[in-house]
């Protein structure tokens, strides 16, 4: 298990674990092996040469994470050589009927369910509590490069992230 930063985060004000670094502007995205809603298998390197916004958010089946899922899948349209990844541990059937459910054609919903690795590397692997194994709620912008040119961690799980800030990086 990954070093574990405790406070990080809060869920409803009290604070959450997270397992893994915090990733900061500047650094390398760690690569990754998700799965799509297809049961691929979806890398980093899947989409290099590309900006790549990956959002974490608990579960799709929350009003939250809902509707930012749906913020960028509204968004992602409008931005150029850019790939929008929205991860969670739900499982590939559940991204699967909502993508459906919601049409969201033009994000990539990815599933991080078989294992904590993606977590961990990223630093939204929440430890204990109601949450555990559920990814907190952030945002890394991903240039063509592979280096982090945003980083969010949302102080409070249940809060909207900054989308203007996010979507600003990703267009610069």
């Amino acid at each position: 298990m990954a070093d574990i930063r405790s406070g990080a985060v809060t869920l409803k004000g009290n604070p959450v674990d997270l397992a893994g670094p915090e990733l900061k502007v500047g650094d390398a995205a760690p690569d990754f092996t998700l799965q799509s809603n297809a049961l691929a298998d979806v890398t980093l390197a899947d989409s290099a040469g590309k900006k790549r916004i990956i959002v974490t958010v608990p579960s799709l089946d929350t009003p939250t994470c809902h509707a930012e899922a749906k913020r960028f899948n509204d968004e992602a349209g409008q931005l150029e050589n850019t790939e929008v990844l929205v991860v969670s541990m739900d499982l590939p059937f559940a991204q699967k009927r909502w993508c459906g459910a919601e049409s969201a054609e033009t994000i990539k919903a990815l599933s991080s369910h078989r294992c904590t690795g993606f977590g961990e590397a990223y630093g939204v692997l929440i430890s204990g509590g109601p949450l555990a194994r559920c990814l907190a709620r952030a945002i890394f912008v991903v240039d063509a490069d592979g280096k982090l040119t945003h980083v969010e961690y949302v102080p409070e799980i249940a809060d909207h992230p900054n989308y203007d800030a996010a979507l600003t990086a990703a267009r610069g």
